[in-house]
């Protein structure tokens, strides 16, 4: 097979995965996740002849750096939108966290959104992308043990601050036994009778 077919087998079987990839960490910018997903595979098509026998990974490091590019050309925007005294882009912003923030384990993405964006990645590559450390090792550019630790310490991080967050468990309520009338909670004195005051 030529570099092109190459290349156009990795487009046909992986363009959805790296666009899921960039919406998630761009959420509720799709204008920016179309321009970051055709500079990923712009950047693949002139790399083509790089690209390894397992394409995803790689493209997903490609996209880490194209992603990197758009949030600096963000921020750089909002400063400027900011400067001009732009009063809905200083003070109107809605930020979601993850696709999933909205839902009952939310907190859990409070707790992401805590750790570094180093570790944040390296976990969401596992999770969301379901990436194996090897694979993970062609995302980030870095050795396979590298990150299998990286993993391991991210993990260990997030569980630290999930238990840091989650509430501590409350005693189950006892339900209250049979009282006779004279009976008075324990700890309450018994109410003098004014009769016989």
């Amino acid at each position: 097979m030529s570099n092109d077919e190459i290349f156009a087998a990795a487009y046909r079987e992986h363009y959805w995965a790296v666009s899921r990839y960039v919406a998630r960490r761009l959420p509720g910018r799709a204008g920016e996740v179309e321009e970051v997903v055709a500079e990923v595979f712009t950047v693949a098509w002139r790399r083509r002849r790089e690209l390894p026998e397992e394409p995803l990974p790689w493209l997903y490091g490609v996209a880490r750096n194209c992603l990197a590019n758009a949030v600096r050309g963000h921020g750089r925007r909002r400063r400027l939108l900011d400067r001009l005294g732009n009063d809905e882009a200083a003070h109107g912003r809605h930020i979601v966290r993850s696709p999933d923030a909205e839902t009952a384990g939310a907190w859990v993405h409070e707790a992401l959104d805590r750790l570094s964006p180093a570790d944040q990645e390296v976990l969401r590559l596992a999770a969301w992308e379901e990436l194996d450390a090897g694979q993970i090792a062609v995302a980030l550019g870095c050795g396979r043990r590298a990150a299998a630790m990286r993993l391991h310490r991210a993990r260990r991080r997030l569980r630290a601050e999930i238990d840091r967050m989650s509430p501590a468990p409350r005693a189950p309520a006892t339900p209250p036994g049979p009282r006779s009338p004279s009976a008075t909670p324990a700890g309450v004195p018994p109410r003098k009778d004014s009769r016989h005051a």
